[in-house]
């Protein structure tokens, strides 16, 4: 099991500067590009805008989103465009996912989770298994999420885990619940899957 700190009642600002000095370590760490993965849905967005205020050689990094809506990016629904939205004007590189992109090791993988312990789009139906030949795959969420009835791309747990970092933002006890319970080793859901093979540190924001 990794080793993980739950950092509890964070605002949006903190967990921004988190961020940015993940990214300015790990910049200062390599000459090379730094590629770290982060999530879509309506948390992480008013983190991202703080972000990309930061003072970084952004030219350097490349941000992945860990799924995706398979739609348009122009789509409301596109994770990849918002991302793109954000990321691109800074100067950051951002990449799209199609099962025929090449999977980087990730500096820092940013995650959120669903009450129903789903990651990036590894929902329960899915049976997303650890040792997953393939780093992306595309797949169809059983039931569809009402909001977002679309199939999804998706980095696979073996992609997530191949990072120095991971880190969770969970807001609403329920979700609390169930991420306690994953890390507790009591369900056999994606989150619980991803944690019990992590051996990387893992940082939670709730």
């Amino acid at each position: 099991m990794a080793d993980i700190d739950i950092i509890t009642n964070a605002s949006d600002a903190e967990i921004a500067a988190f961020l940015e000095e993940a990214l300015r370590r790990a910049l200062a760490g390599t000459h090379e590009p730094v590629e770290i993965s982060v999530p879509g849905g309506s948390t992480p967005f008013p983190i991202m805008r703080l972000l990309v205020r930061a003072d970084l050689d952004w030219s350097r990094v490349t941000v992945w989103p860990g799924d995706d809506r398979v739609v348009p990016e122009d789509h409301e629904a596109s994770n990849t465009g918002k991302i793109r939205a954000l990321f691109e004007p800074v100067g950051a590189h951002v990449a799209t996912l199609s099962t025929m992109e090449q999977v980087p090791h990730f500096a820092l993988v940013w995650l959120g989770m669903g009450a129903d312990g789903h990651i990036a789009s590894l929902f329960p139906n899915t049976d997303p298994r650890i040792d997953d030949p393939e780093p992306i795959r595309r797949l169809t969420p059983d039931p569809l999420p009402p909001e977002a009835p679309f199939d999804r791309v998706t980095l696979t747990i073996p992609a997530l885990l191949d990072s120095d970092a991971l880190m969770f933002v969970i807001r609403g006890d329920d979700k609390r619940a169930v991420f306690d319970a994953a890390v507790a080793d009591k369900s056999d859901l994606p989150v619980a899957r991803l944690l019990g093979a992590a051996d990387q540190k893992v940082t939670c924001f709730t």
